[in-house]
């Protein structure tokens, strides 16, 4: 049975995650940017914490841990190439290690690119991933610290996914995204529709992620640089498609 999977929004724009086994009655939180929307979430459903998974070290996705561990102590879990930047760390992970968390195997991958030592968790048996501010619906986070060469291998490792894959990315973006992806592959059928149901649920006042990947498959011009149309929109017919991220990802931090 998958996890069951509940989407928390936090602050301004930010997402956090819990995942639970209710064989197990294990749960585990994917960031904290805030602790009091995870804690009421948790008091909710009953459910009693014991991993954090947290993806990387900026603010506004560790500032509520301290809280949250206040009331709901748990193992703390982040990458190792980051922990002098992190909170305190129970265990430490890299790329490719494997481990169990609420009764099920998790896969860490290093993502860097939005920064270093950025990590997504990877849930192959309930098809999900967390990405965090690496993959985001219709974008990719800006590069603060790693290259584009970087950022475009990591995409190209989550895109590598099962199509099926649930994406559970860090923030609340879709909108502005789907505003400059329009402008990267204006033709695509499938973009121009999923831009029209952004419209409609953020008018609801839905949230626009998860995201399935095969819908960012098709949709997110960050995932579609060896795409002749998207290729030709930026003059760079035939070129590497890792150069074409990097002007790609230039047109966005510009727009």
């Amino acid at each position: 049975m998958p996890l069951e999977l509940v989407t928390i929004p936090c602050l301004a724009d930010n997402y956090a995650y819990l995942i639970h086994n209710a064989d197990t009655g294990q749960t585990a939180v994917i960031d904290v940017p805030d602790a009091a929307p995870i804690s009421a979430a948790l008091k909710e459903r009953g459910w009693m914490l014991s991993d954090v998974l947290l993806t990387h070290h900026h603010w506004d996705h560790v500032d509520g841990l301290a809280d949250l561990l206040a009331d709901h102590p748990a193992n703390v879990i982040g990458a190792e190439a980051d922990a002098h930047r992190l909170p305190t760390l129970n265990a430490t992970v890299a790329d490719g290690d494997r481990l169990a968390i609420c009764g099920e195997e998790m896969q860490v991958l290093d993502v860097s690119g939005h920064t270093l030592g950025h990590v997504a968790f990877y849930f192959a048996a309930s098809n999900m991933v967390f990405t965090a501010d690496s993959l985001m619906a219709l974008g990719c986070g800006r590069l603060f610290e790693g290259t584009p060469d970087q950022m475009f291998d990591s995409l190209s490792k989550l895109a590598a996914l099962p199509p099926q894959t649930l994406v559970c990315s860090g923030h609340e973006y879709t909108q502005s995204n789907a505003k400059f992806a329009i402008t990267i592959d204006p033709e695509n059928a499938a973009l121009i529709s999923r831009v029209q149901q952004v419209e409609q649920a953020r008018a609801a006042g839905e949230a626009t992620v998860p995201s399935l990947l095969s819908l960012e498959l098709s949709t997110n011009p960050f995932l579609r640089c060896t795409d002749p149309a998207v290729q030709a929109t930026v003059g760079m017919i035939g070129a590497d498609p890792a150069a074409v991220f990097a002007e790609i990802r230039t047109r966005k931090d510009n727009f």
